[in-house]
């Protein structure tokens, strides 16, 4: 008998060990970090169709407002049904994530089977950690939960681990859990491999919905009130289920670790010996990558002369990246942003974006090419009075009918046609032709052609910041401001 499954991804963090190319505006999970799918994407084909005694239903995906239009692009693009997607109003942790799934999918079937996933961790194997999958499906059947555990090779000190009651034996099946062990130092982890009844902690879980219900009910009851309003007053918008905002604030920001597993006494562990990786920062990037006979991984517009276990990674095609002699350095170059580290110091990088904070540059969080529900734009000029941008405007994509207080517009189209509207006109647009908008002008731009849109934009005034923007109509429902 094939049971169904559904694949519950949390989409969010910000990834700022893997800074600069994760940042809080556009996170690893969304990146071609490993290949040339996302790790998001990865993630979704892991989890979906029919295979081995398994059929994984559409995904249920928790992310906030920000993310939602990526998620159902790269959904989209790898070919995956969408499924339900639930907007957090603000980030409150994985418990309070996990639990607004349970709800929602409990209300539907009590007996829905979930499988708990974060979006950015590399398993290449997919078809053993399917197996490994329907190794745990005998113990949820039993009412317990279950989570999975990665065989380490290596004292690792950057994971936290479970302690097993015994030692796997091979054959696959669960085993009861000991307890949890935070991250430990280096002599703690090298005893822990020789025992051989620890695992890695890959925060994976599997469990039906009614079971884990019961466990916050039991372990973490003051969740259940806040988090059930949200989602019993959740709003639907364009397709998106919007949590009520007012009492998901009330929620205790915790993980599901520490509000309900740790705590839990019907737990179970799935052992998995096949590759896995959180890809927790850029050595795990580069011991994945698989470093060639001298240690060296190179990556985009990048080169090595005599250097020895490094990494160096150039995701701007502007930027050339050459490294003479070095040694146990990472080098990753972005068109705004440059990372030089000591490959022993790979997990400070998250310092890196502290110290931008505290400057106030927007590189800590931001990145100079926005993603949007219509596309996206690069700044690539910016002065004090003008800005110039490049835009992508996606087949049959519009921008939402705008106007703005205090600049004007000239946009140059370099790649396919655009609709233009200006006030009371219309009219296309094409390649080598510009339009000239003035301040106060009520003005959209759409792609009506077959291909991408490419236009340079330049806009000129007193202030050509994103938030100078009055809507007055929107084919993706957002509201006034910067992103809505």
């Amino acid at each position: 008998m094939t049971l169904q499954i559904t694949p519950v991804l949390l989409v969010g963090g910000s990834g700022t060990r893997l800074w600069p190319l994760s940042r809080k505006s556009y996170p690893k999970q969304f990146a071609p970090l490993i290949g040339q799918e996302t790790l998001f994407q990865a993630s979704a084909k892991r989890l979906s169709g029919a295979a081995q005694g398994l059929d994984f239903t559409a995904p249920l995906t928790m992310t906030n407002s920000d993310f939602r239009f990526i998620v159902t692009e790269q959904l989209a693009e790898a070919g995956i049904d969408p499924g339900a997607i639930l907007i957090e109003p603000e980030g409150r942790n994985t418990a309070p994530a996990v639990l607004a799934a349970a709800l929602y999918l409990a209300a539907r079937d009590p007996e829905a089977v979930m499988l708990v996933a974060p979006s950015d961790h590399v398993i290449p194997d997919s078809d053993a950690f399917r197996a490994a999958v329907r190794q745990g499906l005998s113990a949820v059947e039993q009412g317990q939960l279950v989570t999975f555990g990665i065989t380490p090779d290596r004292p690792e000190t950057g994971y936290g681990y479970l302690n097993l009651t015994a030692a796997p034996d091979g054959s696959g099946a669960a085993i009861p859990l000991e307890r949890f062990v935070e991250k430990p130092d280096l002599a703690t982890a090298e005893e822990m491999l020789k025992a051989g009844t620890y695992l890695w902690n890959a925060g994976i879980f599997l469990f039906r919905a009614r079971d884990i219900l019961a466990a916050f009910e039991t372990h973490a009851p003051g969740l259940i009130g806040p988090v059930g309003r949200a989602v019993a007053e959740a709003e639907t918008d364009l397709g998106f289920l919007r949590l009520a905002p007012a009492p998901w604030s009330e929620a205790e920001d915790i993980s599901i670790d520490y509000a309900v597993m740790e705590r839990a006494r019907n737990l179970s562990v799935v052992p998995f010996a096949g590759a896995w990786s959180d890809l927790g920062g850029w050595d795990a990037v580069w011991r994945e990558m698989g470093p060639d006979a001298e240690g060296v991984v190179t990556s985009g517009a990048a080169s090595a002369i005599d250097c020895s276990n490094s990494l160096l990674r150039s995701d701007s095609e502007r930027l050339q990246v050459v490294g003479i002699g070095l040694e146990n350095t990472l080098v990753v170059a972005m068109n705004d942003a440059v990372l030089v580290a000591d490959m022993t110091r790979a997990q400070d990088v998250k310092k890196a974006v502290e110290v931008l904070k505290e400057k106030g540059a927007s590189q800590a969080t931001h990145f100079p090419k926005d993603h949007r529900p219509w596309g996206w734009f690069e700044s690539l000029v910016v002065g004090g009075r003008f800005q110039v941008k490049r835009i992508m405007v996606h087949p049959g994509a519009s921008l939402s009918l705008q106007s703005h207080f205090h600049r004007s517009e000239h946009w140059i189209v370099v790649e396919g046609t655009a609709r233009v509207t200006v006030d009371d006109e219309v009219k296309l647009v094409t390649e080598n032709e510009s339009v000239y908008i003035p301040l106060g002008a009520v003005h959209r731009m759409e792609n009506p052609g077959k291909v991408p849109m490419v236009l340079i934009e330049v806009q000129t005034g007193s202030y050509v910041g994103e938030d100078d923007i009055v809507r007055y109509e929107d084919m993706y429902a957002r509201g006034q401001g910067e992103k809505g």
